[in-house]
């Protein structure tokens, strides 16, 4: 068993995607380690030291589930 982390990444207000941080890079076109960053402390002060935070993209972990992987 291993846990499966998912994430929702919102452009301002606008909700974008919900996936891994894999699915999430795929469909944005960026990588995966950049969708897990967002949700860190540091990305959170960038974005409120933004001018423009409604511009800004972010993304929340959500609860951890545990799922089976082979």
């Amino acid at each position: 068993m291993r846990f499966v982390n998912e994430y929702a990444v919102y452009k301002g207000d606008e909700f974008l995607v919900l996936g891994t941080a894999e699915e999430c890079a795929k469909q944005l076109n960026v990588s995966a380690d950049y969708i897990k960053w967002l949700t860190m402390p540091t990305a959170k002060r960038r974005v409120e030291k933004s001018k423009n935070p409604e511009k800004c993209m972010v993304a929340i972990r959500l609860e951890d589930e545990e799922e089976e992987v082979s």
